[in-house]
């Protein structure tokens, strides 16, 4: 089953990426140091890494039920940022999501999640999971509002290549296990 490739939310659109998007995802955020610091992503340092990006996107449309997203203001149309899912298989996937810097604090984030959760329930996902680094209070904070129950530390587990280039890091992994027997109702718990 595909996912929608447009939603929306109380402020919020979510759809899918375009290739004409590319000048503004790179002016609003995949080149902004301080936007991309907390990513598993290096930070494009030209256009033509967001180009990458696009078509890797669309290659993720095709091959699975959805992909990234970008973020917009429903009511002004601007780019604040992109979310999305990652299949690693069709009941697994990882999610994230970035914003823009004047869009920090607001509630995007766990606005355009809530919005990831549904898609992934949807897509009857049985596993979604996140990581991010233990001193990033603010996006562990938007995946529990979301609901993701904290399973482990994950040592030396992955590279963030904006802050230390080439060393695994240790993570914080979260996670929401979906049970087929209650409709698709997240489960609270560790999910190994």
């Amino acid at each position: 089953m595909k996912a929608p490739e447009r939603l929306e939310t109380n402020r919020l659109v979510l759809r899918r990426p375009a290739a004409s998007d590319a000048d503004a995802i790179f002016r609003r955020y995949s080149s902004d140091p301080e936007a991309t610091r907390y990513l598993g992503w290096p930070r494009h340092e030209r256009i033509d890494q967001t180009r990458a990006f696009l078509q890797f996107s669309d290659a993720e449309w095709q091959r699975w039920p959805a992909g990234p997203y970008l973020i917009e203001s429903r009511s002004s149309g601007e780019l604040l940022g992109g979310t999305g899912l990652q299949f690693e298989t069709p009941h697994r996937a990882a999610t994230g999501y970035v914003l823009a810097r004047d869009a920090w604090g607001r509630g995007y984030a766990t606005e355009a999640l809530t919005a990831v959760v549904s898609v992934a329930r949807d897509a009857h996902l049985r596993r979604l999971y996140a990581l991010c680094l233990p001193d990033h209070a603010a996006s562990w904070r938007v995946l529990e509002k979301c609901g993701f129950t904290r399973e482990a530390t994950l040592r030396s587990h992955a590279e963030f290549p904006n802050l230390l280039p080439g060393k695994p890091v240790d993570v914080l992994c979260y996670s929401l296990v979906f049970d087929e027997t209650n409709d698709g109702v997240p489960q609270t718990g560790s999910s190994r």
